[in-house]
């Protein structure tokens, strides 16, 4: 039987319509949904979840974005137990305040017990709430910990029995402890009984310095290799960086973190805009303006620290639509677990892993929070760290803000990372 080219063409074309019909949909769709994103603060995870694998990214993408840089690879050397002394003592301490703080607390409290040849409790994490209390295991990965340490120092899952409150003496240790302050103020309390250490920072200088000391390897190992969030909190994370990611396909999926939370700019009294020297801190205006100033456009996707939405973003998100925070992209249902609950520690873990994770960093906050991003980033080649400042009514390379902690690689990290 002949075939009629006419009707082998006229299929064809109705196959060719059909097909851009379905692309044009599915186009559609998640334009519809990067619309509304860029109106709504908080729009359901699973409206753009399933749209992931339709967006493609543009080459050449608008703003001063760069490529990270390679993964630097540790330098330290890890050392062996059999070195130091061992003593039948303990050591227990808890993390607090946040992820910024539990870095050092966690290098302070290596080295003193590497130190003394005691045997470290695993901490507890303790929130700036009373109350707030939980285990080492609910943020970060306890089995990575304990490998890490191993053949380091001597680390107990649980606090003995025989060891109360009522027995231990607490210990004040200043951030980035030395041996010789070891040797002065905490050994002689040892020899005594076992202890409680309570880090407190005398200053956030994260810099490095050229004094050298036996403990550096092993601070280097405790700050940098002992800590991984566990898989649940490792994975909010991640869906949340997929999400931002997915949003921005108008800047090869890039996306900047702003540290900028407005409870602490009010009390640093930081809203007001106006002609300033050096500041701490810095308005969501004032970051919306340095951002716009420094080349990123209005399609630029802006992840912010505040969990959530307040009216005094407004500015910045006038400026770039597609700002961001916690409560807009979170998946749903974890919402209660993670945003919804009382506890703020986990909170503070998920913007300390974006914001380390991010294309780009701007810290609207001067801080330990802003100096421990800085080292995280510094490990894993994210090197564009941007620091603001008032360039209103002009334009400038973002070259300018690189942060000096990079730009003159006098962060702590350039001495364990080479």
């Amino acid at each position: 039987m002949a075939v009629d080219p006419r009707q082998v063409l006229a299929g064809f074309l109705t196959l060719t319509m059909f097909a851009m019909l379905g692309n044009m949909i599915k186009r559609d769709h998640f334009d519809s949904v990067d619309v509304n994103q860029s109106n709504v603060p908080n729009v359901p995870y699973d409206d753009v979840k399933s749209e992931h694998s339709l967006v493609t990214f543009p080459k050449g993408s608008n703003g001063p974005w760069k490529e990270d840089g390679l993964d630097l690879k540790p330098c330290w050397t890890t050392p062996n137990l059999d070195e130091a002394q061992q003593s039948e003592g303990f050591i227990t301490f808890s993390l607090t305040n946040g992820p910024e703080y539990h870095v050092s607390q966690i290098a302070d409290a290596v080295v003193v017990a590497r130190y003394l040849g005691a045997t470290l409790v695993l901490p507890d994490i303790r929130g700036s709430n009373p109350g707030d209390k939980r285990n080492f295991e609910d943020i970060y990965d306890v089995e990575k910990f304990l490998k890490s340490l191993d053949g380091v120092v001597r680390v107990t899952k649980d606090q003995p029995a025989e060891i109360s409150a009522r027995n231990l003496a607490v210990v004040r240790v200043p951030n980035r402890v030395t041996e010789d302050h070891i040797q002065e103020n905490i050994e002689p309390i040892f020899r005594k009984g076992n202890i409680r250490l309570a880090t407190y920072f005398p200053s956030v200088n994260m810099r490095k310095t050229t004094q050298k000391s036996n403990s550096d390897s092993v601070a280097c190992l405790a700050m940098f290799g002992t800590l991984e969030l566990q898989p649940e909190v490792r994975e909010v994370v991640d869906s949340m960086v997929e999400r931002l990611r997915a949003l921005s396909r108008k800047s090869d999926g890039q996306f900047i973190a702003v540290d900028l939370r407005v409870d602490i700019l009010e009390k640093k009294g930081c809203q007001g805009s106006g002609t300033h020297g050096m500041k701490s801190c810095y308005s969501p205006q004032e970051v919306a303006l340095f951002l716009r100033n420094i080349g990123f456009d209005k399609d630029t996707t802006v992840y912010l620290t505040q969990s959530r939405w307040d009216g005094s973003l407004d500015a910045l998100k006038d400026f770039f639509p597609k700002t961001y925070t916690k409560e807009g992209i979170m998946p749903v249902d974890k919402k209660d677990k993670f945003l919804n609950s009382e506890a703020s520690e986990f909170e503070k873990v998920i913007d300390f892993y974006m914001c380390s994770q991010s294309d780009v960093f701007v810290p609207a906050l001067s801080g330990l929070f802003y100096a421990n991003v800085a080292g995280k980033r510094i490990a894993s080649g994210r090197s564009q760290i941007l620091v603001p400042a008032d360039i209103s009514g002009s334009k400038a390379p973002a070259a300018d803000f690189i942060s000096p902690y990079i730009s003159k690689k006098n962060h702590l990290a350039y001495s364990c990372f080479c």
